[in-house]
């Protein structure tokens, strides 16, 4: 009898194969994980670099309605597990009551989210610095992962994992991010009021550059209308590689006891 359907969803700048260790941890487990692609993403790390128009200008909505189907397709509500963007995809798909429960990591800004520290607004300049971007794909240079992702490992991890799993993507989420609390309508918003929906699980690094603490915090805060479970960990001296890092076990771990505490 297969377990109980997991859907890993990658952020921006990440390709889906980074959730391998994840994977097969979560299956050891139990469960019976999947990590598909953001649309249009290659298969590997190497066709992705290769090909960076194969992701260009696809928005939140569209990304959302992707893993939507997804989820849909399965014979029972999966439980998901977002990191950056995906955090954001996932709470999305958890406010619309397509998922049992929802771990989402250093999930980016939601609708409601009003202040953004100046290394947000850092790394987010990469693609915000140029309206073209809007439509295009975007890579980071392994000086600007080291600051967005690696920041609290050594420089030669960071390196490492910019090899393995760094990808071009579309900067169109980062621009509809930004301006999400002008648009009425904004594909950045989720139903944080939702009282029917699973539990949800929001964990932050407390030296990330790319989704601070603060951000993650006021993301909570825009739940406290809705009775339904939501809950908060923070790893105190971990970045926005957390995911993937030489510490990653212990993230994954966290996750795991929390979907057993509800009963999943």
């Amino acid at each position: 009898m297969a377990g109980t359907p997991v859907i890993f969803i990658h952020g921006l700048w990440l390709h889906a194969t980074s959730w391998a260790p994840w994977v097969e941890l979560f299956r050891e487990n139990g469960y019976d994980p999947i990590a598909p692609g953001w649309p249009g993403e290659p298969d590997t790390v190497a066709e992705a670099n290769a090909n960076p128009d194969a992701v260009a200008n696809h928005g939140i909505e569209d990304v959302a309605n992707h893993y939507a189907a997804i989820a849909e397709a399965l014979p029972v509500q999966p439980v998901l597990v977002g990191h950056s963007f995906g955090g954001l995809l996932v709470q999305n798909l958890l406010g619309r009551n397509l998922a049992n429960a929802a771990v989402a990591i250093d999930a980016a800004p939601i609708k409601g989210v009003l202040n953004l520290p100046f290394s947000a607004l850092r790394v987010a300049s990469v693609a915000l610095k140029n309206p073209a971007n809007n439509h295009r794909a975007v890579a980071l240079t392994p000086e600007e992962f080291h600051y967005g992702f690696g920041n609290a490992i050594p420089e030669e991890e960071s390196a490492e994992l910019y090899k393995q799993w760094a990808i071009p993507s579309p900067g169109k989420p980062l621009f509809e991010a930004a301006t999400a609390n002008f648009v009425p309508h904004s594909p950045a918003a989720v139903d944080t009021k939702n009282e029917d929906r699973g539990p949800l699980l929001l964990i932050a690094g407390g030296k990330d550059h790319t989704v601070p603490e603060s951000v993650v915090k006021a993301e909570a805060k825009l739940y406290r209308k809705s009775n339904a479970v939501t809950d908060y960990i923070q790893f105190d001296d971990r970045g926005h590689s957390l995911t993937l890092d030489h510490g990653w076990r212990q993230v994954a771990e966290s996750a795991l006891a929390w979907l057993r505490a509800q009963g999943l």
